[in-house]
């Protein structure tokens, strides 16, 4: 059976990357194109298994894969590649929101899901929601099954209260966030062990009341009202 087959992130995927590291630079990377696209094809295949996984479980609309090219315009770091590989997977319709990502990088590899950068018409729905009630979402968060799974609730905060909102509200905690996400770390051991395909989705699952929930809110006004056609 070919690793491809058996979905599994093998050593030669984070050893590469590790190469990578100490040798970023185009002529290097021309040289291993060949083993890079063998790798990339086995990576590619485990988050499309990933993908399969999800969508017996809820509806996804897409997957995206980064590309291992780094836009260095407007960056002090000119290095041409990234050292890791990674994805997304995006919630099909206006219904459901929320997404899921995997970066996959020697001692760093993550998974995350949540709301990265919600528009300005979303954030401010959040926060309204929070400071009528934030009980539902408490409730989720301190469950003890996501809490083992996924810890407490991370992203960019502004260091005070928005505009309009009261500094000393009982959700000021969650009414200040700017974004609202869940990581998990996992160990390169972690990663290259067979149930790593298996951990990773039902740590997906574990999250989808938080999805569910926040799919809600922003899918009706503070009246509980469909703001869909």
């Amino acid at each position: 059976m070919s690793r491809i087959q058996q979905q599994l992130i093998t050593k030669d995927v984070f050893q590469f990357l590790e190469n990578l590291k100490k040798n970023n630079s185009r002529e290097w990377f021309a040289e291993h194109k060949t083993e890079f696209k063998e790798l990339e094809t086995e990576v590619k295949g485990f988050y499309s298994a990933l993908m399969n996984k999800l969508k017996a479980h809820d509806d996804i609309e897409k997957l995206k894969m980064f590309r291992i090219y780094r836009d260095v315009r407007f960056s002090k770091d000119k290095t041409p590649y990234k050292t890791h590989f990674a994805g997304s997977f995006s919630r099909a319709g206006q219904r459901l929101r929320g997404g899921y990502y995997l970066r996959l990088k020697p001692k760093e590899t993550f998974i995350a899901a949540g709301f990265w950068e919600p528009n300005k018409e979303d954030l401010l729905r959040i926060r309204k929601e929070f400071e009528t009630d934030a009980s539902e979402i408490r409730a989720i968060m301190d469950k003890k099954s996501f809490k083992e799974v996924w810890g407490d609730m991370q992203g960019d905060e502004l260091k005070t209260a928005p505009s309009g909102f009261d500094k000393d509200h009982p959700n000021i905690d969650l009414i200040k966030r700017k974004q609202f996400i869940f990581v998990k770390n996992f160990s390169d051991k972690e990663v290259m062990s067979p149930d790593f395909l298996t951990n990773v989705d039902l740590a997906f699952q574990e999250i989808r009341p938080y999805f569910n929930l926040m799919s809600d809110i922003l899918t009706t006004n503070l009246n509980g009202e469909s703001l869909l056609d």
